[in-house]
């Protein structure tokens, strides 16, 4: 990599990629817009994703490849490449995914021009393994509005997160909090970028959303692609897995208690509090919440109902445990 700092850092988080990085990568190589960095970091893979990487890596000065030695989950990963970066603008990419050449130049030229704009990507649609046209990425999300309570209004939509891909202004992304570890953590990050400027979307399909069975999107949520359908109504029984998302963003909470439904709404509630906002503007973004989660309570409820049950029998468990313990104090005296 050149001494020089990349106008661009390009981040590419992966775990056992081997299948589809070397299209991703080769897409990324690719672009007209040649001033970046591209850093890989690899999520402990036990595929040949590691072999695939450290060629390219030798081939290509631009590419630096990190490896975690355990997996870090998801968000870790996310905000390791992010750390690491050094550009003016940042941007994530996936190992699967596919861009036009002209993907970056086109956002880089956009984000030049206005400085109000603080994230820009493009229109999408989604191919199949072997690279072939499935449908349009059709959800729309109007976060260009001047006025930040009315892009959190927007942000609130239910949508993909796929700006999560576009190019960023790397002072911006580095002033709010990293990716969290939990369910819907990229659509709150987006949230929170949302608030602190406009985002831009280049009408035109530069970026290229893989469909397959091993992302996490199949696997969580299996609907998405009638949930991304403009021609289908989104029902609630679309809505994703929280509590398998939870566990992929960060690993370490595989096996605890979680309340998925309820740490999301949370998030949103401090997404408006530690956000520079006035009196007016969070009162409109607190309106804009009841609104846009209205009809969804009875998630919360069903935190609460898979819970109590895990809950109850802990508590069980530790009260036998206790009597175990005092019944054996009890004879330890006797003797």
């Amino acid at each position: 990599m050149s001494s020089n700092q990349p106008r661009l850092s390009i981040g590419l988080p992966v775990y056992n990629g081997e299948k589809f990085i070397k299209e991703a990568i080769d897409s990324l190589l690719a672009q007209t817009f040649e001033d970046f960095e591209l850093i890989i970091s690899d999520n402990a893979s036990t595929d040949k994703t590691e072999e695939i990487c450290r060629a390219y890596a030798e081939q290509d000065q631009r590419i630096c490849y990190y490896r975690n030695d355990t997996n870090i989950g998801c968000a870790g990963n996310f905000n390791r490449v992010l750390q690491l970066s050094s550009g003016e603008y940042f941007k994530w990419a996936a190992h699967d995914d596919l861009h036009s050449p002209d993907f970056i130049k086109k956002c880089v030229e956009v984000l030049d021009q206005d400085p109000t704009i603080i994230l820009c990507h493009s229109q999408a649609y989604f191919i199949d393994e072997q690279g072939n046209f499935i449908q349009n990425y059709d959800i729309k999300v109007k976060a260009d509005a001047l006025k930040p309570q009315e892009r959190f209004h927007e942000l609130l939509t239910k949508h993909l997160c796929y700006q999560c891909y576009g190019v960023i202004r790397a002072s911006v992304l580095k002033k709010i909090p990293p990716m969290g570890g939990y369910g819907n953590a990229d659509g709150i990050l987006l949230l929170r970028l949302g608030i602190l400027g406009r985002f831009y979307e280049i009408p035109e399909s530069l970026f290229f959303i893989r469909s397959h069975p091993q992302q996490s999107m199949s696997m969580f949520f299996p609907n998405y692609l009638l949930f991304a359908d403009k021609s289908k109504k989104p029902l609630l029984s679309m809505l994703p897995d929280f509590y398998g998302y939870t566990v992929w963003f960060d690993s370490a909470k595989k096996g605890r208690i979680l309340l998925p439904h309820w740490r999301i709404t949370w998030e949103y509630v401090l997404s408006i509090w530690r956000s520079p906002l006035s009196l007016n503007e969070r009162l409109c973004c607190h309106i804009s919440l009841h609104q846009q989660l209205k009809g969804t309570e009875y998630l919360l409820l069903k935190d609460l109902l898979i819970v109590l049950p895990r809950v109850w029998k802990s508590c069980r468990k530790a009260s036998i445990k206790k009597q175990q313990a005092t019944l054996l104090t009890n004879q330890n005296h006797l003797f």
